[in-house]
């Protein structure tokens, strides 16, 4: 028997297979199938931030919805990240007001210099969030929710070219090497990626399904198994009606 593991978070899918210890395997059998399934239940752990990041943003946001940068006028520009928190914090409050039950989830940070400030003196917060689009009128709703300067609004792409990785290494600004990430936040009603293991037998193999972006696709074979590793997005899923829960995918 092997193990078949599945993240679905939204149109994310990764999908692991490796293959199960037995007591009955020798020493050699054992250590050589073990390294197998560490190897591929390290490409599915969220190591890093920007790893649970991209998880999460993908079982919450779609390429229709929004990219926004919200900036303070000098006279409400906050002294220091607890000022900028508290303003947060009370457009969230807004946000629900205006919404009602339909309140989009929200993920932020907050910025203290642009991407190319490097030799900025005076530098000035910002904050940078990924917000669920919800009707023609967001832009209004949301600048009449931010009373304390811009905001700007762009809409979020994935495809082949932008993936949730990428957004989420922008989010949390977090070398592609260690660990050491900005913090970032999200609303508590962001819905969670569903993680399902199971048993199958020793003859399934993993393929992609067609029509899919696929982001890597990992395998590695020895003479007592193989472990496969598949990260994609489904197509369909980028533009559904409405906002389903992921399906299980067996």
């Amino acid at each position: 028997m092997k193990t078949k593991k599945i993240i679905a978070a939204g149109p994310l899918v990764k999908v692991a297979l490796y293959p199960r210890g037995s007591r009955y395997d020798e020493p050699r059998a054992r250590s050589a199938k073990r390294r197998l399934s560490s190897e591929a239940q390290k490409r599915m752990n969220a190591k890093y931030l920007r790893d649970k990041l991209e998880l999460e943003l993908a079982a919450n946001i779609l390429p229709r919805d929004h990219w926004c940068t919200f900036t303070f006028r000098d006279e409400d520009l906050p002294k220091d990240e607890k000022g900028v928190e508290a303003c947060v914090k009370a457009f969230r409050r807004r946000i629900v007001r205006a919404y009602g039950k339909n309140a989009p989830v929200i993920f932020w940070r907050a910025e203290h210099k642009h991407e190319d400030d490097d030799f900025l003196t005076d530098r000035r917060w910002h904050v940078h969030a990924c917000i669920q689009a919800r009707s023609g009128s967001d832009y209004d709703t949301l600048q009449r929710c931010w009373p304390y300067g811009r905001v700007d609004i762009e809409p979020i792409r994935i495809d082949k070219d932008n993936s949730y990785a990428q957004l989420a290494a922008y989010m949390v600004k977090e070398p592609l090497d260690r660990a050491g990430a900005h913090a970032w936040h999200n609303t508590r009603n962001a819905a969670k990626p569903e993680v399902e293991t199971f048993p199958v037998p020793d003859d399934t193999t993993l393929q992609p399904p067609k029509g899919v972006l696929l982001c890597e696709d990992w395998h590695e074979r020895n003479e007592f198994g193989i472990g496969q590793y598949l990260k994609y997005v489904e197509i369909r899923g980028l533009h559904p009606k409405g906002r389903p829960r992921a399906k299980r995918r067996r």
